[in-house]
């Protein structure tokens, strides 16, 4: 989720002509009274057994029956490569009709893309705090479609043979219990601050110093005076021991999956690391646990929620509008919303389908943290303050935090 936004960059001549197969320019455009919509969606999945593909043709199968005369052709690319791919397909000017995953600011900004309400019949329906999200200039571009919370988890079995004997609420906590894993000759913190989602982690971090990337009337606060005493802290849990080597080279999901074989006692995650976990075959129901983030000086009252959004591209006109407002429609149905999330152990982004799961024993907790939910700043500028945090802020933790944190936010105000 808020997947990896590079730079523009010379993809392989091989991601090229995936898109490029997708785009409804040419050969793949409408013919008669049919018409063929081309999606390209983020593959969420951790493996072919459940690939996003089978999701997805299985929604275009079953629209095509109720709708014989609109064919959906279904692209899935790898989560960690779907921006890059997307941007390099609109660079070439081979457009999909229709993309779900990250980022669509840009491609609003540039006149691409249709509004929420012109392709679909209730966005009222969507959940709120995430509909402001991919609002640009006061209009609705970006559709949520899915959406997370993030929580700490922590090895209840470590924990144990630690000594500790509940969760930690405060930094400090943090520190004492993670020494504690580590004299038992496990990592104790987990911190991913490689390019996966460097971004992720640093906000949970700055939140609990009541920072952020920008305030709350919108300037960019990046190099703030309590982001630099986060980053500070966070230098001196690395050089204590506590975390891993160099997180600053440590992605995400390779560290949940080292949490999920109990090499972790510690680590910041969402709902997507549960079925990691599952499929380890280490950790039962009962090792493992998650609680509110803590924070310098206590838990988190809000924490990062994020989205990954639909978007509707103006391709050939306003020829395909009705026929992709009818797929959104069906596709955004409660039935399919549910099913994603528990395949992919990821959140709702409509309100009814929160709803049908409010009770869920796995989801509750985290529904639960969505409504106060912090987000990333929805600007065009983020996308390059975005990459320069995934590619250096984990320099901060072994170099000078005021330093990196001044070049970072030097490009955030540059941009605006």
């Amino acid at each position: 989720m808020n997947r990896r936004l590079a730079a523009i960059t010379a993809l392989s001549a091989a991601a090229a002509l995936a898109l490029s197969a997708c785009s409804s320019s040419g050969s793949s455009s409408s013919s008669g009274s049919s018409k063929t919509l081309n999606l390209v969606a983020a593959d969420y999945g951790t493996g072919p057994a459940n690939s996003s593909t089978k999701y997805w043709k299985g929604i275009a199968a079953d629209f095509h029956k109720a709708n014989p005369s609109i064919t959906v052709n279904v692209k899935t690319v790898n989560w960690n490569d779907f921006d890059n791919q997307i941007q390099t397909s609109v660079q070439n000017h081979q457009y999909p009709d229709i993309t779900e995953g990250d980022y669509f600011s840009n491609y609003a900004q540039e006149g691409l893309l249709y509004k929420a309400s012109e392709v679909m019949s209730n966005p009222g329906n969507l959940m709120p705090v995430f509909s402001k999200l991919g609002s640009y200039k006061g209009s609705q571009y970006g559709l949520p479609f899915t959406t997370s919370s993030r929580t700490l988890f922590y090895n209840k079995k470590l924990f144990q043979a630690a000594g500790i004997t509940s969760a930690p609420q405060t930094w400090d906590d943090v520190k004492a219990d993670a020494l504690k894993i580590k004299a038992k000759g496990k990592i104790g913190f987990g911190l991913p601050l490689g390019s996966e989602e460097a971004q992720g982690e640093s906000l949970l971090w700055m939140l609990g110093n009541g920072g952020n990337y920008k305030d709350a009337s919108g300037t960019w606060t990046i190099d703030s005076a309590q982001n630099v005493a986060t980053f500070d802290y966070l230098k001196g849990l690395v050089s204590s021991g506590a975390t891993e080597p160099n997180p600053g080279t440590k992605n995400r999901t390779d560290l949940w999956k080292q949490f999920a074989q109990g090499e972790i006692g510690m680590i910041n995650g969402s709902p997507a690391l549960i079925p990691i976990i599952e499929q380890g075959k280490v950790l039962s129901s009962s090792d493992w646990t998650s609680v509110p983030i803590a924070g310098k000086s206590g838990p988190l009252q809000s924490t990062l929620g994020v989205c990954d959004f639909v978007a509707a591209f103006k391709n050939g006109g306003t020829s395909k509008q009705a026929a992709i407002k009818k797929f959104l429609d069906f596709a955004y149905q409660d039935k399919y919303q549910v099913q994603f999330d528990k395949e992919y152990k990821l959140l709702p982004a409509t309100t009814s389908a929160a709803t049908s799961l409010a009770s869920d024993p796995v989801f509750g907790p985290f529904l639960k943290a969505l409504p106060k939910a912090v987000q990333y700043p929805s600007d065009t500028v983020w996308a390059n303050v975005k990459t320069q945090v995934q590619q250096t802020i984990g320099t901060a933790v072994t170099g000078d935090p005021k330093q990196v944190l001044g070049n970072i936010q030097a490009t955030a105000k540059k941009g605006g």
